[in-house]
């Protein structure tokens, strides 16, 4: 009984073993190749499918989309500025049979294509090129992948660049522009205020002129933002001054006017002497004489 019961296990386990290799499970997302004594047969669709052991095997392989980072690359751009750029390419297997048949392995082939094409299409365009025009430089990088990878079989969907990395030198340089060009602007448009302050102020003198009280008004109103701050010194300005002088002038004539009309008619010609204000040059106002 031990004799028939191991004879029995034995071709259990060799029944399992061919059944394993006779059914296969190919997943949803992929695709069979079967080759026969060494020939490929053609591709099996998902489910489950039957091969001959030994004499038929089966490939199995995934057809969603992959993403594969490029690494970084030293390059040298048009204008001779050194940069490091790395990318992201995406693709998928479009035909099973070639991509196991055309390349050993497509993975390393398209990461190897990837960083070649990607150090090339850089090295074309300068730096502000590189940094603003990204879009077309990965349609550009795509569109030579896919020149290369369709005869493996593989479709790449998306190339993106990661990141781009400037030396430092450079990078101060591009702040330094940065700063002068808003510097610029800012001149431009203090410039620009300045015109437009001018001539809002060639308008306010010419209604001053026309109107000579406005002035005066204007002066008092300085007057009073300055007192404000409770300053001690007080600043007059020149017109200010003159009004005081022609106001000074006019009490003494009034006064003089007033005295010889009380006189008795003989003294009329006698000379009268008054005191009278009068303005300094430096906006002092003092004493002085007139004789009448």
């Amino acid at each position: 009984m031990s004799t028939l019961a191991i004879v029995l296990t034995v071709i259990v386990a060799v029944l399992f073993l061919l059944l394993s290799m006779t059914i296969k499970i190919v997943k949803q997302y992929e695709q069979g190749v079967v080759f026969r004594l060494g020939r490929v047969t053609g591709a099996r669709e998902p489910g489950l499918r039957t091969i001959i052991p030994f004499v038929e095997v089966m490939h199995q392989v995934s057809r969603r989309i992959v993403t594969m980072p490029i690494q970084s690359q030293g390059i040298i751009t048009r204008d001779n500025v050194s940069v490091d750029v790395s990318a992201v390419a995406y693709f998928r297997v479009v035909d099973t049979v070639k991509s196991v048949v055309a390349i050993e392995n497509v993975y390393a082939a398209i990461d190897q294509i990837a960083q070649t094409t990607l150090r090339k299409v850089v090295g074309q365009h300068t730096l502000d090129e590189t940094l603003s025009e990204t879009d077309r430089i990965n349609l550009d990088i795509r569109e030579i992948l896919d020149v290369t990878t369709v005869e493996w079989g593989v479709e790449v969907t998306l190339v993106e660049l990661k990141d781009i990395q400037l030396p430092d030198s450079m990078k101060r340089a591009m702040a330094r522009q940065a700063e002068a060009e808003r510097e610029k602007r800012a001149k431009i448009i203090n410039a620009e205020g300045e015109s437009l302050a001018a001539a809002a102020l060639g308008d306010a003198s010419d209604t001053m002129m026309a109107h000579p009280l406005a002035l005066q008004l204007r002066n008092l109103q300085s007057l009073v933002e300055i007192g404000v701050d409770k300053n001690t010194t007080v600043v007059f300005p020149a017109p200010l001054m003159t009004t005081i002088a022609e106001l000074g002038a006019f009490l003494a004539r009034e006064s003089a006017a007033a005295s010889d009309s009380e006189r008795p008619s003989g003294e009329h010609d006698k000379p009268v002497i008054k005191p009278v204000p009068v303005v300094a040059a430096n906006g002092k106002v003092g004493a002085g004489t007139s004789t009448v």
